[in-house]
């Protein structure tokens, strides 16, 4: 990279992202509001990032996606692709907030309010890593793409898009790096300190529907099983064992780095178990939750239906099921083992959307490794392993084109504050805006020419 002698951070980072939680893009409020806000988001991101939108070539890919390109002073090389998406989640009217969630409040060191953390908190950290670069006079060794979408919380196809014109173009990123991770304390029991989980791959997501028909009639004589029952019984031997658990190659890679950080009991407990994919994951799945994710296709009934009279046998009853397929499941390989799980074939199933889990990047290449050193940056204790992301982001449209895809925001959170995360009192310390910062700066500077 060409860089100066030093650049130095703007104040006012908090009261940046304050104005932009002000404006609600709120995805699911679309036919309601159409685009308005999606507009006053973009005129507001030309005020606060000038030198960005001068200086960077800025194309609207579809009514919802930014695609931004920072030119390298090498020819030829695969560039960098960052991430972020501007919609936010709606807020329950029942929610009740510490302070209004689109005031954009700052307060205690943290600013509160919808997406500070989801996600428009990590395209503030990447516009401001650009906009003090670019007033240094720093220019990136191979060329920067800035991927933002405006509709990544309702599946829109503003990412889907903006990977196919870069496809179309001859373009291979080096990197893509999306939300999807953070710093977290204690991410295991007995390992001290904090870690920077990077999310190498994430998993598929698909819903499907379940559907049994009988004969209608009164409920005073019932067949031996009606259609609701025959869902109930369906859905019944969904159990979390469904699927098998396996383990990806992140988990012991990531136990093995977790080790040296646990105490006596644990170290010896890690490193034990990494050592055995298959007993790793089976010890994961037993401890449930979050862990058992980690490890296995999970399987969450979301809707019931059937009947519309207390004293009426309903002629057909469903049931919608939302899976999260491990790496390496495809959804026509969660309906086959649904299939053979509710062994009914009576019971129709339908996929009403869904998408596979995406492939799993390396830990052990250049990517991680610059995404590491930005990490000793930007949060020096922390140590950064690999770990499978849970939820869906708009990097899966990318993956495919990009074999070191990965998924992580320069943040610290502990467990309340993800709790936070498309629920009450979401809020950044902004600390935590400078620290994210430093990292997509020491990235940017730190890629290969």
């Amino acid at each position: 990279m060409k860089a100066p002698d030093s650049v130095v951070a703007r104040p006012g980072v908090a009261e940046r992202l304050s104005r932009m939680i002000q404006i609600p893009t709120i995805s699911a409020s679309l036919n309601e509001s159409g685009a308005q806000p999606f507009e006053e988001f973009v005129t507001l991101l030309e005020a606060l990032y000038p030198l960005t939108h001068e200086r960077l070539s800025r194309e609207r890919v579809t009514d919802f996606g930014l695609l931004f390109r920072w030119e390298g002073t090498a020819r030829g090389l695969d560039p960098l692709v960052l991430m972020a998406h501007y919609d936010v989640v709606p807020v329950e009217m029942s929610d009740t907030w510490s302070h209004p969630p689109f005031a954009g409040h700052i307060e205690s060191g943290f600013v509160f309010g919808r997406g500070a953390l989801d996600d428009k908190g990590s395209l503030l950290m990447v516009l401001e890593a650009v906009e003090n670069l670019l007033i240094a006079g720093a220019t990136p060794s191979r060329d920067v793409y800035l991927s933002f979408g405006g509709n990544e919380e309702t599946f829109g196809d503003a990412a889907r898009v903006m990977a196919e014109t870069l496809v179309q173009r001859g373009i291979s990123p080096w990197m893509v790096l999306d939300e999807g991770g953070a710093v977290t304390d204690a991410p295991l029991p007995y390992v001290r300190g904090t870690a920077a989980m990077v999310g190498v791959g994430e998993k598929g997501v698909t819903t499907v529907r379940l559907t049994a028909s009988s004969d209608g009639g009164h409920a005073s004589v019932p067949p031996s099983l009606t259609a609701v029952g025959r869902i109930a019984r369906a859905v019944n031997r969904l159990t979390p064992r469904t699927f098998p658990a396996r383990a990806p190659r992140a988990l012991p890679r990531m136990l093995g780095l977790l080790a040296p950080r646990s105490s006596p009991f644990g170290r010896g407990l890690y490193r034990a178990i990494s050592t055995w994919p298959w007993l790793n994951a089976q010890i994961f799945a037993a401890l449930g939750g979050e862990a058992a994710a980690l490890v296995r296709t999970t399987v969450a009934p979301t809707k019931l239906s059937g009947g519309s009279a207390h004293n009426v046998l309903p002629s057909q009853a469903s049931a919608t099921i939302n899976l999260r397929l491990a790496l390496g499941e495809t959804v026509a390989g969660a309906v086959r083992q649904i299939r053979r799980r509710i062994a009914d074939p009576l019971v129709q199933i339908e996929v009403l959307e869904g998408n596979d889990a995406s492939p799993e990047s390396a830990a052990d290449n250049a990517q991680f490794a610059l995404i590491r050193a930005a990490v000793a940056v930007s949060h020096p204790d922390a140590v950064t392993v690999p770990y499978v992301t849970l939820a869906a982001t708009d990097s899966r449209h990318f993956h495919q084109m990009c074999p070191a895809t990965y998924r992580f925001a320069p943040i610290t959170m502990n467990a309340e504050l993800r709790a936070t995360i498309h629920g009450v009192n979401e809020r950044v310390a902004i600390a935590e805006l400078e620290r994210g910062e430093c990292f997509y700066r020491a990235l940017i500077e730190g890629l290969p020419a």
